[in-house]
């Protein structure tokens, strides 16, 4: 692989795409238990989630380096275009084609949504953008884990729910809690790139929570949005499959304890394998539940 096409996928930051998927498959798990799941929507939508996440993830890397915020051999993930990999004129265009591209998917998807989805579709490219561009970039001040909440849980649960099941009260209650508890889990691995970040960021103004709060209350808040994350998920399906999970939710409460005692200790290039490991078993939970689900309803 060449030097410039492995920048390409490390800016992807292929390591926080679970974030996005397990959105999508944890709205499917709805649409599931309400016995309406479409295969083609919901297709839709995961690729719809994936590009909006890697669009921001471009404009991240792009808007930073225009800022000045990072610097050669940080100790997080290898930054393309300020090592000099990528040119930020190419991440600059990669950005926007993507967010193009992104608008076009939207759109197909009023088939089945109706037209008040074109008002979703311009928050979430407009919270791409916000994220790191503007006056007052969110993830610059203090701002970054409410979006991250709503738009890779509450966002992605909900409308990938109600495009293929529709609105009812039923449907709200399920995409509410199941919503909110991944926005607290996806939430969490930002928790962890800003833990790791910390003394960098607040050496270029970028006000993070972890760099507000410190690291001691913000170790404690990963662990409460782990499990509280996980119980939300719980109580959300225990209309539909009653106690019988009961030892599966344990089992990856256990794990996240288990992951925050290795995290919370951690400094530096350390947390990087925490971060992967935070997507990925935010991702594991969601699809032993799709499994479940279609092996039950």
């Amino acid at each position: 692989m060449s030097k410039k096409a492995k920048a390409w996928l490390e800016a992807m930051r292929l390591h926080t795409l679970p974030v996005s998927v397990a959105g999508v498959l944890a709205g499917c798990c709805c649409a599931l238990l309400l016995h309406s799941f479409k295969i083609l929507p919901a297709l839709i939508c995961l690729l719809f989630a994936v590009t909006a996440q890697i669009a921001a993830n471009f404009a991240n890397e792009y808007y930073d380096f225009r800022k000045g915020l990072d610097k050669k051999g940080r100790q997080g993930f290898r930054r393309g275009v300020t090592e000099g990999d990528l040119s930020p004129k190419a991440m600059k265009w990669a950005t926007f084609t993507l967010l193009i591209l992104d608008s076009i998917l939207g759109c197909s998807l009023i088939y089945w949504g109706g037209w008040g989805l074109i008002a979703v579709g311009v928050a979430v490219v407009l919270f791409a953008l916000a994220y790191s561009a503007g006056p007052y970039p969110l993830s610059h001040n203090g701002l970054g884990d409410i979006a991250v909440i709503i738009f890779f849980g509450l966002v992605p649960v909900g409308f990938t729910t109600w495009i293929q099941a529709g609105f009812t009260v039923e449907s709200l209650n399920l995409c509410l809690l199941t919503g909110l508890g991944i926005g607290l889990l996806a939430d969490n691995v930002l928790i962890v790139n800003n833990y790791r970040d910390m003394e960098d960021d607040l050496a270029v103004g970028k006000r993070t929570t972890v760099g507000i709060f410190g690291r001691g209350a913000m170790s404690m808040v990963y662990l409460i949005f782990g499990l509280g994350g996980i119980l939300l998920i719980a109580l959300a399906t225990l209309p539909f499959f009653g106690p019988l999970l009961s030892c599966f939710w344990s089992v990856w409460m256990i794990l996240y304890i288990l992951l925050w005692r290795r995290m919370s200790p951690s400094r530096g290039a350390a947390l990087n394998q925490c971060l992967r490991l935070t997507a990925l078993l935010m991702l594991g939970i969601i699809i032993c539940l799709l499994f479940i689900t279609v092996a039950t309803v």
